[in-house]
């Protein structure tokens, strides 16, 4: 085999190496923004089963809750808002609103001795906990995803393989300002 052909091929040998290692950071981004829009979809889907236990708590409590009724109208227009955002950026914000509201339903809920000792107000409360809990557990899978993206994305070679496609990184869910802060209630009972 002659000098040129063996550097022929050593150079196709290279080329070679690295369109296969492109496509593999392609291929590594694609599958990363992937897992990111489903762990996103498993925090809508958790979301939906708030959102549809919620109009069934409303009604068990409404009644014995007639001066409350300010909450409620809150509450309709958080989930509104939420139905109305079309990117998970926004959605995470309407939801933030939703539990904001929500959170004060629930302070509200326990002064009322006659709302925990009800049955279907109590079946409803255990439901909406577990469905607090499952929103907890798929926004800290949808974080992990987002990270593990982002640091491809961000990373040299692939953060110019990224720039090239369009990935660009992915928003965290973080908690919403003042959360930290439990609401507070100030029941005037007449």
């Amino acid at each position: 085999m002659s000098k040129t052909t063996k550097i022929a091929l050593g150079i196709v040998g290279i080329a070679i190496i690295i369109a296969l290692a492109l496509v593999s950071m392609y291929n590594g981004l694609v599958r990363g923004n992937e897992t990111v829009t489903t762990a996103w979809a498993q925090v809508e889907t958790q979301y939906q089963r708030r959102f549809d236990l919620i109009p069934n708590l409303v009604e068990s409590v409404k009644s014995v809750l007639k001066q409350e009724q300010t909450v409620f109208g809150d509450l309709a227009e958080a989930r509104t808002k939420y139905a109305g955002a079309v990117s998970p950026e926004a959605k995470v914000a309407a939801a933030n609103g939703v539990e904001s509201v929500l959170s004060r339903l629930l302070v509200i809920m326990e002064n009322y001795p006659q709302l925990k000792s009800n049955e279907t107000v109590q079946t409803l409360m255990a439901q909406l906990e577990g469905a607090e809990n499952r929103i907890s557990v798929e926004r800290s899978r949808y974080n992990e995803s987002v990270k593990v993206f982002n640091i491809k994305v961000k990373t040299f070679p692939t953060n110019m393989i990224a720039g090239w496609f369009g990935f660009s990184p992915r928003t965290m869910f973080e908690a919403v300002k003042g959360a930290e802060t439990a609401p507070k209630v100030d029941l005037k009972i007449e």
